[in-house]
């Protein structure tokens, strides 16, 4: 069973990040239980239900699909980020993988389970609805400038994914 649950959404303006309480656990083992930015790497998290995603914490802004899916919200960008490399098996699996990144490209799995795509998507879909919600009327200037148009593209990918 997957877990992906955000609560107690927050707007830090000064740094323009949205931060929440993240949750993720997948059978009995809790992976994240603390509260974290989660805007910055939200489109990579939503790509990853679509395709396979790996991360790169060190890429610029620009290349959004390699953030880590959440990071420290103390506005150090080299603080802690929490990554993950999502491989998809078939149309019904997925493999997530927890890793530890390297300035060399590379990385250690820290560790890694396979999970129901639907149930994946279906949680991970929610989370940006979630999140259009939460900044429709905020003064919000992500570090991606077109993080929420990128949202609203990768969420209507989703929506056409479940309907077919």
């Amino acid at each position: 069973m997957l877990l992906i649950s955000l609560k107690n959404w927050s707007f830090d303006a000064d740094l323009q990040i949205i931060l929440a309480d993240v949750k993720l656990g997948i059978e009995n083992d809790i992976w994240i239980d603390e509260p974290l930015c989660i805007d910055v790497g939200l489109p990579a998290l939503l790509l990853s239900a679509i395709e396979a995603t790996a991360p790169n914490r060190w890429a610029p802004a620009t290349e959004w699909e390699k953030m880590p899916f959440f990071v420290c919200g103390c506005g150090d960008a080299e603080c802690r980020g929490f990554s993950f490399v999502v491989e998809h098996m078939d149309k019904s699996w997925l493999k997530i993988s927890e890793v530890d990144e390297r300035m060399d490209d590379d990385y250690r799995i820290a560790g890694e389970a396979l999970v129901l795509v639907e149930e994946y998507r279906k949680q991970v879909e929610s989370i940006g609805n979630e999140y259009l919600q939460f900044v429709r009327h905020l003064d919000y200037k992500p570090y991606l400038p077109n993080t929420v148009e990128i949202v609203e593209d990768l969420l209507k990918q989703l929506v056409q994914l479940r309907l077919n």
